[in-house]
């Protein structure tokens, strides 16, 4: 396991400096408007989805920079941190079902949005776990990559949706 995390080395490097970074700078950008996000019923929740799916990625990532760590190990972390942020996508998803405005259809999908990272994040757990670490650490990328951009689309709808 240490040979196989090591090769992901400048990749978790990466994206630990990375989401830290977004995390502070959306966290500075939705303060500046905090009232109105907290005077909504479904922001609050969308707001802590889009940090809850930068700080798995930020975990996951720091994670899998500690040296000589066994593949079981990492495996259960990155699959513990990954059920923690799914919580806060499903507090989300019960917000976005609750709202009145929109077509179903998009409601789902704004809801489901949050689920693709924790997605990619559980299988590439599960895949280590199962003793594919080659593949695992492969799904655990795209669910680094993933909760980026999921990130960056949820809190792009909460800033605006302050503005309406």
């Amino acid at each position: 396991m240490a040979d196989a995390l090591e090769a992901w080395t400048d990749f978790n490097v990466a994206m630990a400096g990375a989401t830290a970074a977004l995390a502070g700078l959306l966290i500075v950008a939705m303060s500046v408007n905090i009232r109105e996000i907290m005077s909504s019923a479904a922001l609050p929740a969308r707001a802590g989805a889009a940090i809850a799916s930068l700080v798995l990625a930020l975990v996951a990532s720091a994670l899998g920079l500690v040296p000589g760590q066994p593949a079981i190990a990492y495996g259960l972390e990155v699959g513990v941190a990954a059920l923690v942020a799914g919580a806060f996508q499903v507090v989300a998803m019960r917000a976005v079902s609750r709202e009145h405005y929109g077509r179903a259809g998009l409601r789902a999908a704004r809801s489901l949005l949050g689920l693709l990272p924790v997605g990619a994040y559980l299988v590439g757990a599960g895949l280590v776990l199962a003793g594919s670490t080659g593949a695992g650490l492969g799904a655990i990328a795209a669910g680094a990559i993933l909760a980026v951009v999921v990130a960056i689309v949820i809190a792009w709808v909460v800033l605006v949706e302050v503005l309406r």
